[in-house]
């Protein structure tokens, strides 16, 4: 037997080599790339850690890796156990073949392989075992076609993706996941041996079958490489303490429901980067989870974090358990169409102020009342009188907020929340309603995020995206809302009172509760983030004890303590804010008004809302500290064109309001025409 193996060698090595390698060549597999491998999908968070990976077609886990995402131990444990003189030989180390047939001679059996890196990675492309003479000598020519096409660093990458690791694990990548639960670019010397071990005999050493073998398996690793003066003594006895796993670790499921979607979106990429912070993710996965077992074993809690500013989403969280089927956690609750409860109140007062037509501080009426046969009656089922707009708000007063939305119109608010990027459902296709201020309308949490974020901008839309789509709002899209109406609302919302474990004033948010408890949500900003959070049964059956403030303000505050960090303030008062009490107020504003009952004005012409008719305004011209005038129309079609005593001030395609600078005090007569030549004027007294 040693004799033939020897005279087997010799012949491959110098005559019967060259004479073989054609019929050969012909039989092998192209030499790929490491970039022409087949491997995982895996997505990546905004700093490039794993959020969750896919296996390949065949069930296998081959996650991507490079020489630098492993540790360069690891590396040099590999060559010096494997193959020592990897950077020297092409492709055969013919010395290291004698010495493992000598030992066969000696010893009737083997005592260590012969078989260099390169050889191994031919055998792992080939995919077949070398049992006899005949495959040995095609990995040889194969390893040295291999050697002829790539370099060395390709091949040492070829071999972390491919080495089997037992069971469906391949490549390093996946071993140091499934057995260490970590990436291996921080590994153990102990880790680093059983990794290096268990490539030879995959099956029979895999720990979580066989700890005893696998140990033992690289406890012998580490012996070899303390004699070829690799490791110390010391070194090595430490790691041979270490323990060895027993059982596979999970891979990661981060951001599952997200993840699925970027790799739907984009079947041909194997590496898909999004722009959540994983380890707020994981975060926030793990707050959802825990609240929706207090809510009940079928509820579900979904989660999004964006930064208003760039519009990054930083957390996606879908359900409470991706891989329940009694919370249906499968149901990606961020895009889930939905009654958005009271969470629509802020934009509709928005649009109040934008109009003119109301300030904070005005008074409207909590009475019962009637909208043609529509009868909103409030969450409570009790009515508080005269109140002011701001406590309106904060309250959340149902009566109130349809009575405005019937001053600015339902339609107007939908177009508004398009502006915004939202696509609010209607019932049946039919027309907006006053229903819809309400929660009569559908729409997801995404969405309510991105309403949101233009409020916290001072109404300007941004594009929220997250690396596997981004909305649709172009740059030149019109605002949501003006931003002194915004900043009015935000003002307002920062007055909420909280829950009971948040602070007043940290955030401004709003909650909501839909019709038969189903939906309750939260949605706050602060200066750079803003947080939505819903909390429901994804059957949308009813819920007993659901509530916004009761269920998911809490988990909005927790959300935005686990951001870290200080919070960035709210956005300071712009230019042409009026901070009063109502009895400051000029008379107009004192207590709201539908348009349509002004007299002598037809509820569709232009109306200069502010100043009004023949008010004296003190702008500081008189101090030498002058302030613009603000202008402001409600109804009427734009674009409008504004003039100051017959000269055009400006026009504007969208606002609803203009700032001007008068020359110095006196009388000056405003007059402004809307796109279908109608107009209205006023003069006042400017000093």
């Amino acid at each position: 037997m040693a004799g033939l193996v020897v005279a087997s060698l010799t012949y491959f090595s110098f005559a019967g080599l060259s004479g073989a390698m054609h019929d050969i060549t012909a039989k092998l597999p192209p030499v790929p790339n490491p970039a022409q491998v087949a491997t995982s999908t895996v997505i990546l968070d905004r700093a490039g850690d794993l959020l969750r990976p896919y296996t390949i077609a065949d069930g296998r886990w081959r996650l991507p890796v490079t020489l630098a995402d492993v540790d360069p131990t690891f590396i040099a444990m590999l060559k010096g156990y494997e193959d020592r003189r990897f950077a020297e030989h092409h492709g055969v180390d013919w010395r290291a073949l004698g010495r493992a047939a000598g030992q066969i001679a000696r010893n009737g059996h083997i005592v260590s392989g012969g078989s260099t890196l390169t050889m191994q990675v031919a055998r792992l492309l080939e995919g077949a075992p070398t049992r006899g003479f005949p495959e040995k000598l095609q990995q040889i020519v194969f390893a040295r076609e291999i050697e002829d096409r790539l370099g060395k660093d390709d091949i040492l990458a070829l071999y972390l993706a491919l080495a089997p690791y037992g069971g469906n694990l391949e490549g390093v990548r996946a071993a140091s996941l499934a057995y260490f639960g970590k990436e291996p670019r921080r590994l153990t010397v102990a880790e680093s041996a059983l990794l290096v071990a268990l490539p030879q005999a995959p099956e029979a050493r895999r720990p979580d079958r066989d700890p005893k073998a696998a140990k033992a398996a690289r406890d012998r690793v580490l012996d070899r490489l303390v004699a070829a003066g690799m490791l110390d003594t010391e070194t090595a006895a430490s790691a041979k303490t270490e323990r060895i796993p027993k059982a596979r670790k999970i891979f990661p499921m981060l951001a599952a429901h997200l993840g699925d979607a970027g790799r739907k979106g984009h079947p041909n990429t194997s590496v898909i980067r999004l722009t959540l912070d994983g380890r707020l993710q994981k975060k926030l996965e793990e707050l959802a989870s825990d609240r929706a077992r207090a809510v009940g074993p079928k509820a579900s809690v979904a989660i999004v974090v964006a930064d208003h500013l760039t519009g990054e989403i930083l957390a996606s969280v879908g359900s409470a358990d991706f891989m329940d089927s009694g919370r249906n956690g499968f149901v990606d609750m961020t895009n889930a169409i939905r009654s958005p409860g009271s969470t629509l109140k802020p934009l509709i007062y928005g649009l109040a102020f934008e109009q003119g037509i109301a300030h904070p501080q005005s008074l409207i009426e909590d009475r019962p009342t009637a909208f043609g046969g529509y009868a909103p009656v409030n969450f409570d089922g009790f009515y508080r009188g005269t109140v002011t707009i701001h406590d309106a708000l904060t309250e959340s007063l149902n009566v109130p907020a349809v009575q405005v939305l019937d001053a600015v119109g339902p339609a107007r608010l939908v177009a508004r929340l398009k502006r915004a990027a939202a696509n609010p459902k209607l019932p049946d296709l039919s027309a907006p309603g006053l229903a819809i201020g309400l929660g009569g309308v559908g729409i997801t949490l995404n969405d309510l995020v991105s309403v949101y974020a233009a409020l916290a901008r001072g109404g300007r839309p941004v594009a929220l995206h997250d690396g596997t789509r981004a909305t649709p709002v172009a740059s030149d899209t019109a605002p949501m809302l003006e931003p002194l109406a915004a900043w009015y609302v935000a003002d307002i919302l920062a007055d909420v009172p909280p829950p009971t474990i948040g602070a007043r004033g940290r955030i401004a948010y709003k909650t909501g509760t839909s019709y038969g408890y189903r939906d309750a949500w939260s949605i706050g900003f602060d200066g750079r983030y803003v947080i939505g959070v819903w909390a429901g049964r994804a059957d949308g059956a009813p819920v007993a004890g659901l509530s916004g403030i009761g269920t998911a303000a809490p988990v909005l505050f927790e959300a935005f303590d686990r951001l870290g960090g200080s919070r960035a303030p709210l956005r300071a008062a712009p230019a042409g804010a009026l901070i009063a009490s109502n009895g400051e107020l000029p008379a107009p504003l004192k207590h709201f008004r539908r348009p349509g009952m002004l007299a002598g004005k037809a509820p569709d012409n232009p109306e200069i809302a502010f100043p009004p008719n023949g008010v004296q305004v003190d702008l500081g011209i008189r101090a030498g500290d002058p302030a613009p005038l603000m202008i402001k129309i409600r109804n009427g079609k734009p674009p409008f064109t504004w003039f100051a005593n017959g000269t055009p001030i400006a026009q504007t395609p969208f606002a609803r309001s203009e700032s001007w600078e008068p020359d110095g005090p006196g009388f000056v007569t405003l007059s402004v025409v809307d796109s279908a030549g109608r107009s209205d004027r006023v003069t006042v007294f400017v000093e």
